[in-house]
């Protein structure tokens, strides 16, 4: 997958790494001439571009009309907003990301400005700790489709409702699959007869609504 980001701060650089990690092609670009030598350092030189993501001659330099991704990811959101409409409307990238910095803007990055992504740092970071309130101690690990399932993870905990069950006994809401068992640092597979024990961390795949159902399950006696 090739694909473009344009912004190297923490959040473009990070995300390069990731990519480059995984084998896929990459380039970078970047105006400020005092975030480059950190970009240098950090990402092979051949990944990186100098120059203003807004102005269509760098981004085809950058190889914007093949490219299959493009994630805009500068500090300012007309920036972001202006090289979204060119990846669409323009080169017609298949896929488009956008940061959003103020979340007062966040309306605007919709479709119709070609943002199929929109990622709003304060939205993330505000579900995040909501979810953790309202789900004690179970961990999500991974989230999938669109943020619609999730792979999460809990310890069952002493006197929860699941100790002693085995699977196939447990009151399992819908959409919601035990994946795995870890169990004194030894991971089981999970099926119908195995007996769920205290201490027992088990990895599942839910939706929202089975979230808190499984939370309950596994979780502190008063929270069940």
């Amino acid at each position: 997958m090739f694909v473009i980001i344009v912004g190297g701060g923490r959040a473009g650089s990070h995300l390069a790494s990731l990519l480059l990690a995984q084998g896929h092609q990459v380039r970078l670009i970047e105006c400020r001439s005092d975030t480059l030598p950190s970009l240098h350092r950090e990402l092979p030189t051949e990944v990186i571009l100098e120059g203003d993501g807004t102005d269509p001659h760098i981004l085809e330099a950058a190889g914007i009309r093949k490219a299959q991704v493009l994630a805009a990811v500068t500090s300012d959101d007309a920036d972001n907003l202006v090289i979204a409409l060119l990846g669409r409307f323009q080169y017609g990238v298949r896929r488009i990301i956008g940061r959003i910095n103020n979340p007062k803007n966040a309306t605007l990055f919709s479709p119709d400005f070609g943002v199929d992504v929109a990622l709003n740092q304060a939205d993330i970071m505000a579900k995040l700790i909501e979810e953790e309130m309202s789900l004690g101690d179970m961990m999500t690990m991974l989230k999938l489709s669109r943020g619609k399932f999730s792979l999460v993870e809990e310890k069952i905990f002493p006197r929860a409702h699941a100790v002693g069950l085995a699977i196939k006994d447990l009151p399992l809401p819908q959409n919601c699959i035990i994946s795995g068992i870890l169990r004194h640092s030894e991971m089981m597979l999970p099926r119908g007869s195995t007996v769920l024990e205290e201490g027992d961390e088990i990895l599942a795949l839910v939706d929202d609504a089975a979230r808190g159902e499984l939370a309950r399950l596994l979780g502190r006696p008063e929270e069940a």
